[in-house]
């Protein structure tokens, strides 16, 4: 199981993982936050770029931040993290 910290930029021009900030992982999503939109495209991100089904991704806290935690079912933490970042 990994725990993740995210920090996630709504409405950008394209969805993709755009690094990493003060210990967060960056993901832009050209969704907008309204009615969970980002949210759900930022586990579909994850859950593609991991490699693991979408069920599999879920968020932990920060439903309605930018800031979020976001756990990933079957991955190791730091695993997980260098594929995000790789």
């Amino acid at each position: 199981m990994a725990d993740l910290a995210i920090r996630v930029q709504p409405r950008a021009k394209r969805t993709e993982v755009a690094g990493e900030r003060e210990g967060a992982i960056v993901i832009r999503v050209s969704a907008p936050p309204v009615e969970g939109k980002a949210n759900e495209a930022v586990c579909k991100l994850i859950a593609k770029r991991l490699g693991v089904p979408a069920r599999a991704v879920r968020i932990l806290r920060g439903e309605t931040g930018r800031d979020k935690v976001v756990r990933v079912d079957g991955m190791d933490g730091e695993a997980a993290r260098a594929a995000l970042l790789g």
